[in-house]
C-alpha cells in the first residue's frame, strides 16, 4: 500500500493545474483508488483497496465556502488553472469564492467531480490520460 510520504513526494511535483495528469498517473500507480480534497482547509483523504486510508492533514487555516455556487465563474477559472495560469492556493480561494466545497478524483473512472456545500455534484470532468 501507499504511504503519506509517497503521496507527498508525488504532490511536490505539481506546480500548476498543467501538472495534474502526471500526478494522477503517478498516484494511481501507487494504488490510490480515489481521493477527496476539502477546500475548507486543504485536508485530503486518499483511499486504496480494502478501505485503506491515508489522511493528509490540513494545509492552511480554514476558509469560508460560499453558500451559493457560481458554476460559470468556477468553470472559467478552472480552465485557467488547468492551463497553468494560477497556482494551487489561488485555485483554492477561487473554489471557496464560487461555492465549491470539495472534489473527488476517481482513478477507476478517471474523473474529477466537484461538489458544492450542499453535497451536490456540480461538475464532472474527465482526466486526460
Amino acid at each position: 500500500m501507499f504511504t503519506l510520504e509517497q503521496i507527498k513526494l508525488a504532490h511536490s511535483k505539481v506546480k500548476s493545474g498543467a501538472d495534474f495528469p502526471a500526478y494522477i498517473k503517478e498516484i494511481k500507480g501507487l494504488g490510490v483508488s480515489h481521493y477527496e480534497t476539502f477546500v475548507v482547509d486543504g485536508h485530503i483523504n486518499y483511499f486504496g483497496a480494502k478501505n485503506y486510508l491515508v489522511e493528509v492533514p490540513a494545509k492552511y487555516e480554514p476558509i469560508a465556502i460560499a453558500k451559493t455556487t457560481d458554476i460559470l465563474k468556477f468553470s472559467s477559472e478552472l480552465k485557467a488553472h488547468q492551463q497553468g495560469k494560477t497556482d494551487f492556493l489561488t485555485f483554492i480561494k477561487m473554489c471557496a469564492d464560487t461555492g465549491i466545497e470539495k472534489w473527488k478524483i476517481s482513478m477507476k473512472e478517471m474523473t474529477c467531480a466537484y461538489f458544492n456545500i450542499d453535497g451536490e455534484k456540480v461538475l464532472v470532468e474527465s482526466i486526460p490520460q
